[in-house]
């Protein structure tokens, strides 16, 4: 749980990279951690600290076998360690239950050959709040997989993150792209990280406005996030404690009522960390 405190305390809003999950006992030696020393932090990688010399490639660069094939040697060229590489919903199960992991695979084997580390972005029910790297099969079920409304009552290509038939559908397919991973990378020693998701939230509104969302923006703080916002109030963002100077602490109340908009952000960071974590 510290994890999770420290992720709300240090961005307050968003979440960005996690370390790749150990998906074995006897592979945890070897995957990449992070190591606390002092005030700082590092990277460990292959047993030693690493430091990123990273770049990122377009959204939609990593879903041509020629274009990796391009770039990749560009990149070790440039002194670069590490290259952050989109792994796409869409690409990977382009039929509901059925997967394909050729993109994942040329990737990590191009990393290999041109000796870079990679940091998979998972664009999947969300990039950059829409749902544009979400598969067909997905968006066109709508009802199942039902959408982010406007104020006005506007469907959006945006996939509700309070449904949890969305977070059903993105949750397996993750969970089958890190297996894969831990198959194909089974030392370790190629694939350090891995980002869950991409700039999650809202476009054109502040909020979803879905039925479920305003539930939710109608009730109470979860008590265990309630709980550290007041145990670390003097070490929280300075937008938190702008909200709550102006609304006062009221544990009893809606979310709304202490922290107005932030409160359905903190509702979409809370329940997707407490969802992957």
């Amino acid at each position: 749980m510290n994890t999770i405190y420290q992720i709300i305390k240090r961005t307050g809003l968003y979440i960005c990279l996690l370390l790749l999950l150990p998906l074995s006992l006897s592979a945890q030696s070897t995957l990449a951690y992070l190591n606390k020393k002092g005030t700082a932090t590092q990277l460990i990688v292959q047993g030693r600290p690493f430091l990123i010399l990273g770049g990122e490639l377009g959204n939609s660069s990593a879903s041509s076998s020629e274009d990796v094939e391009r770039i990749f040697p560009k990149l070790q060229r440039m002194g670069l360690n590490t290259v952050l590489v989109p792994a796409y919903w869409d690409l990977i199960e382009p039929t509901e239950g059925t997967y394909n992991f050729s993109q994942i695979d040329k990737a990590i084997d191009q990393a290999k050959k041109n000796n870079l580390k990679v940091v998979f972005l998972w664009f999947g029910a969300w990039k950059n709040s829409m749902s544009c790297y979400a598969p067909l099969w997905f968006k066109r079920d709508y009802k199942k997989y039902p959408r982010a409304y406007t104020k006005a009552g506007k469907p959006l290509e945006i996939a509700s993150v309070f449904s949890e038939n969305v977070y059903q559908a993105d949750n397996r397919a993750f969970k089958k792209l890190m297996q894969h991973i831990a198959e194909v990378d089974s030392d370790g020693q190629t694939v350090i990280m891995m980002q869950i998701e991409n700039e999650i939230g809202m476009l054109e509104n502040a909020r979803d406005y879905s039925k479920e969302a305003t539930k939710l923006f109608q009730s109470q703080v979860p008590q265990q996030l309630l709980n550290y916002l007041l145990k670390n109030k003097k070490e929280l963002h300075p937008q938190m404690l702008r909200k709550w100077a102006q609304n006062g602490i009221k544990p009893k109340e809606p979310g709304r009522m202490f922290l107005g908009q932030t409160f359905i952000r903190m509702k979409y960071l809370w329940l997707f960390i407490m969802r992957n974590m």
